[in-house]
């Protein structure tokens, strides 16, 4: 499996209610345009509002954390190429670049493919 991995930052002007709740009406446009991009899975991961991230942070001498991360997975990386290679797959790509512009901070967010390795699940 490939997964995307998209660390967001709130754009300045939506306070964080706003926001995770803007983030959470961008998912119907995903779910939408799934399958012109190949995409298997989508999952947004809102960061907690606790003094712990704080305590995190310090500890380790890190920058803030970032607002939430999306996931997005494919089958392969073929299959994510494929997605963005046809006109319906790169027409939803810039459908959802155009949504992300309206409430994410795209120069304060990275973004990156990365392969799981399973380590331990104690499910």
């Amino acid at each position: 499996m490939i997964k995307l991995v998209y660390a967001i930052r709130r754009r300045p002007d939506f306070s964080p209610k706003d926001f995770y709740a803007r983030w959470l009406a961008h998912a119907p446009l995903v779910k939408e345009l799934a399958e012109a991009i190949n995409a298997r899975r989508y999952v947004q991961s809102h960061t907690l509002d606790t003094p712990l991230n704080g305590q995190f942070v310090q500890s380790r001498g890190m920058q803030a954390p970032y607002d939430g991360i999306t996931e997005v997975w494919w089958d392969s990386i073929e299959d994510l190429v494929a997605g963005m290679n046809t006109p319906e797959g790169q027409a939803a790509h810039r459908r959802l670049l155009e949504d992300e512009q309206a409430f994410i901070d795209l120069a304060n967010s990275t973004i990156f493919l990365t392969e799981e390795h399973p380590i331990f699940d104690r499910a």
